[in-house]
């Protein structure tokens, strides 16, 4: 089936036009805001909030249409941002996920990398083992382990302040981290981990501009 196409504007201006999966990988490199307006072909107007909420709506889960009690309690359009820490295996996601709170997990699925293709993928993480929730912004910042020990630090994306605060606040083992405790994003580490990549690579670049300089002059 043909996507949909929106328009985003700009300055006043529209741009585009663009499918949803373009706006939502503009969306999670922070290149538009939840708050960015889109026009659909019809000339409706919506934010890319409430782009990306659709996925969350049209997916809940009715019990009477099966007859069987559902263990999906919410369901949330979101990305991984990042993981650090030793802890559960968690592929490298990328693009859109869902987040999925189930009665005893909250489940992240998605696309990531292996080799040279594509993989769709799942993991669990275990509401019991979620002892720590925090939000900044539309980014809940989790907590894996047990007191006391280093914790799995995992970030979602959840696109909306809300979004981030309703599903902390559904995690019953979760407990606000403390003030001066509340993790970095962004870090990505080998074997499904996250550090901070992005400094290491700005200084490996300047050594190599500094040693192409050293030794253009002892050409000369």
């Amino acid at each position: 089936m043909e996507q949909p196409l929106f328009h985003v504007m700009l300055g006043g201006r529209k741009v585009g036009p663009y499918d949803r999966r373009t706006i939502v990988g503009m969306r999670i490199k922070e290149t538009l805001t939840s708050d960015h307006v889109l026009i659909d072909s019809d000339g409706q107007q919506l934010s890319v909030a409430d782009l990306i909420g659709r996925a969350a709506r049209s997916n809940e889960f009715n019990p009477s249409r099966t007859g069987g009690f559902s263990i999906v309690q919410a369901t949330y359009p979101a990305s991984l941002v990042g993981v650090a820490g030793r802890g559960m295996e968690i592929p490298r996601f990328k693009g859109e996920v869902e987040a999925r709170l189930q009665n005893d997990a909250l489940r992240v699925a998605g696309r990531f990398r292996q080799g040279f293709g594509w993989k769709e993928g799942r993991v669990k993480l275990p509401l019991g083992e979620i002892i720590r929730a925090g939000t900044r912004g539309s980014r809940l910042e989790l907590g894996l382990g047990r007191e006391g020990q280093a914790l799995q630090r995992v970030t979602l994306e959840l696109f909306t302040p809300d979004a981030a605060t309703e599903l902390a606040s559904r995690l019953p083992s979760a407990q606000p981290w403390p003030e001066d405790a509340l993790p970095a994003a962004g870090r990505v580490r080998a074997g499904g981990h996250y550090l901070m990549w992005v400094p290491v690579l700005g200084v490996a670049a300047v050594v190599v501009v500094v040693l192409a300089v050293l030794m253009s002059r002892r050409m000369y």
